[in-house]
């Protein structure tokens, strides 16, 4: 390599590494997921309306939490509902708002899914303290980013 661009080696790159684990990690998550027929995208979609089951999230709201836009997150959500597992409906008190509500299918799938978490992190090979360490190192991450 050319002498001063030893900083651009690809394997040098942190960003490399963290865009290459981050599709490692959504493959591995394909299989353990095809029983419940979701998607990565999907499943974390559902696991934040798992958060408070009983309470509709707004397509915005989802989206914040999610940190996907509506263009992402819409087809997405179309086709959750198609699969009987959300309902979108007009908030009755702002029209432009889109509420999102599990149906008791899209609930259910909570318990299908259940030990999902465990086998990934057992896949990963890595006991919960360096999970929980890496979760929080990840975070920092993001916040100082953001």
């Amino acid at each position: 390599m050319a002498r001063g661009y030893e900083q651009l080696q690809l394997d040098q790159q942190l960003c490399f590494a963290l865009y290459s684990a981050s599709r490692a990690v959504v493959r591995a998550y394909g299989p353990l997921l095809d029983d419940a027929g979701l998607t990565y995208p999907q499943y974390v979609t559902m696991m934040a309306l798992w958060d408070q089951p009983d309470a509709p999230l707004s397509v915005g709201d989802l989206g914040g939490c999610l940190a996907l836009d509506t263009g992402t997150l819409t087809p997405l959500l179309k086709r959750l509902e198609t699969a009987g597992l959300v309902t979108r409906t007009r908030d009755a008190s702002d029209e432009r708002r889109v509420l999102v509500a599990l149906t008791d299918e899209g609930l259910a799938l909570r318990d299908r899914v259940a030990t999902v978490p465990f086998q990934l992190v057992r896949q990963m090979g890595i006991d919960e303290t360096t999970g929980r360490r890496l979760k929080r190192d990840l975070q920092r991450l993001i916040d100082a980013l953001d």
